[in-house]
C-alpha cells in the first residue's frame, strides 16, 4: 500500500493539514495531454513554455479550468541543450535578459509566477539572477526555483529581493514508469508530513497524468491537501491563520472531491 506506513489521521480540527503543490512543467507542446491535465478537478499549477504551438490556447483553457498559470522560463544549462524560443543565456546583457523575460511573461495569459526551465548554468550566476529578480520586483509574480543544479542561488536571490518564492522538493517523473512515479510521490508526502508542505515538479507525460488521475482523489482520507503554488505560499506565510475565501479557491483539502471512503493507495 502506498501510504500504509503513514498514520490514518485527519488533522483539520487540530493542526494544519500537510499540503502538497504539484507543478506541471513543459506545458504547450502537446494539446491532448495538456487538456487532460486541465480537466483534472484539482488545483494544479501549470508551467507553460513561451511560444510553443499550444501555449496560448492551453493557458487560456487552464485559467477557465481553475488551474494556476506560470511561465516556464528557458534558461541556459551546462549541457548546452537548445532552449528554443524565449531562452536566456549567460552571454546576454542586463537589458536583453529583462526584455526577454518581459516578452515571455506577456506572451502567456493569466500568468502569476515563474520557474526555470533547465537553467543549471544560469541559476548559478548571481548577476543574471539579480536582473531576473529586479524585474520581478515590479510585478506581483512569485518565483519557484526548479533546483536543476545544487549550485543554484535563484531562491536566495528571490529572498534577497523580497519576492514570494519557494523551491522544488521532488521531481516526480524523470523516469517514466508508474513504479518510479509512485516512489517519488511517496517521498513527496513524507516531506510534506515532516515539514508541513512540499512541492513536486512533474511533466505532461501520459504515465504522470494517469497516475495523478488515480492518486489525487485518495489524498483527503489520509489527511493531506493539495494547493496551487500561490495557495501554498499563502499557507506558509499565514501558518497560524485560516485561509481567506480567495485562498480557499486555490486549496483543496478533505472534501468529497478528494475523499473516497475505505480506499487504499496501493
Amino acid at each position: 500500500m502506498l501510504l500504509s506506513w503513514l498514520p490514518l489521521h485527519v488533522l483539520a480540527d487540530s493542526t494544519p493539514l500537510p499540503t502538497i503543490a504539484i507543478i506541471i512543467d513543459d506545458v504547450g507542446h502537446h494539446y491532448q495531454n495538456g487538456t487532460d491535465l486541465i480537466n483534472l478537478p484539482y488545483p494544479l499549477t501549470l508551467a507553460f513554455l513561451p511560444g510553443r504551438k499550444y501555449t496560448q490556447a492551453l493557458s487560456e483553457m487552464a485559467s477557465l479550468g481553475n488551474k494556476e498559470v506560470m511561465l516556464h522560463a528557458p534558461m541556459e544549462n551546462i549541457q548546452g541543450l537548445d532552449l528554443g524560443f524565449g531562452g536566456m543565456t549567460s552571454h546576454m546583457p542586463e537589458s536583453e535578459i529583462k526584455q526577454i523575460l518581459e516578452k515571455n511573461l506577456n506572451a502567456i495569459p493569466n500568468v502569476v509566477g515563474i520557474n526555470n526551465h533547465m537553467g543549471s548554468l544560469l541559476t548559478a550566476r548571481p548577476s543574471t539572477m539579480r536582473w531576473v529578480m529586479e524585474h520581478l520586483q515590479s510585478t506581483n509574480f512569485y518565483f519557484v526555483d526548479s533546483r536543476t543544479s545544487s549550485a543554484s542561488i535563484a531562491g536566495q536571490m528571490a529572498l534577497a529581493h523580497a519576492i514570494p518564492s519557494a523551491s522544488r522538493d521532488v521531481f516526480l517523473d524523470h523516469k517514466q514508469t508508474r513504479k518510479f512515479v509512485q516512489s517519488q510521490f511517496k517521498k513527496l508526502l513524507l516531506i510534506a508530513q515532516r515539514q508541513g508542505s512540499a512541492i513536486a515538479i512533474a511533466h505532461p507525460h501520459r504515465v504522470t497524468i494517469d497516475y495523478l488521475k488515480w492518486v489525487l482523489p485518495k489524498l483527503g482520507e489520509r489527511g493531506f491537501r493539495i494547493a496551487t503554488i500561490s495557495g501554498l505560499l499563502n499557507i506558509r506565510a499565514n501558518e497560524n491563520s485560516e485561509p481567506t475565501v480567495a485562498e480557499r479557491h486555490s486549496i483543496a483539502a478533505s472534501t468529497p472531491a478528494l475523499t473516497q471512503a475505505n480506499s487504499e493507495l496501493d
